[in-house]
Parts: C-alpha cells; sequence; structure tokens
C-alpha cells in the first residue's frame, strides 16, 4: 500500500484524500489515517523507501556483563550465545566486533 500512498503523493494527492482512497478501494485492510501522514511526512522529505520497518518485539538490550559471565562460564559459539540471552546471532557478533574480537574465536576476550 506504501506504493500506492507514492502513487497519490506524486499526483498531488494531501495524505487524507489518499487515505480516503485506500479506505474505498481495500476497506478495513487499509493503512490508519495515522500511518498515511507519515509516509507522507517521509515523501515529503524526499524518503521514498517503503520497505517496512521491524516489527515485533524489539531485540531485548543487554548490558556487557552479563555477556561476560557467560563467556566466563562456557566458551560456546556465537549461537548458543545468542540462544541464552534471547538476541540475535548479529546482535552478539555486533557486540564481538565493537570489541575487536572474533565472534568464532574460541578463546573469546576479556573486557576491562
Amino acid at each position: 500500500m506504501q506504493t500506492a500512498l507514492i502513487f497519490c503523493y506524486h499526483l498531488k494527492k494531501t495524505a487524507a484524500e489518499s487515505h480516503r482512497m485506500l479506505v474505498e478501494a481495500y476497506g478495513e485492510h487499509a493503512l490508519g489515517k495515522s500511518q498515511c501522514f507519515e509516509w507522507f511526512k517521509k515523501f515529503k522529505s524526499e524518503d521514498f523507501d517503503v520497505r517496512n520497518e521491524e516489527r515485533g518485539k524489539p531485540p531485548k538490550k543487554f548490558e556487557d556483563s552479563e555477556l561476560q559471565a557467560l563467556l566466563d562460564e562456557d566458551d560456546a559459539q556465537t549461537q548458543q550465545l545468542a540462544d541464552q540471552l534471547n538476541v540475535t546471532r548479529e546482535a552478539i557478533s555486533i557486540r564481538f566486533k565493537i570489541h575487536g574480537k572474533d565472534p568464532e574465536d574460541r578463546k573469546m576476550f576479556h573486557m576491562n
């Protein structure tokens, strides 16, 4: 539906007009009025990227101390750490990279 909003935007329709058109075409499945206004706000700033933002529960944030405790306890691989911390494997890899370590290195690292 976001691409339909871009179409409406280029036709110089307002967010309200575009929302009415979506409701007419899609009924209860149309985007909400506030969503339409948010998309138009993006379009006005020349941002036409219509990929959806990540949805659902945001990844759990964790403290370095939690990661260090697991590292001290076991030299588990990245996926095991991610599972235990309930975060993505990428989150663990990013944390390792921040600290200049290879996430697949079994020696791991010690934090200050």
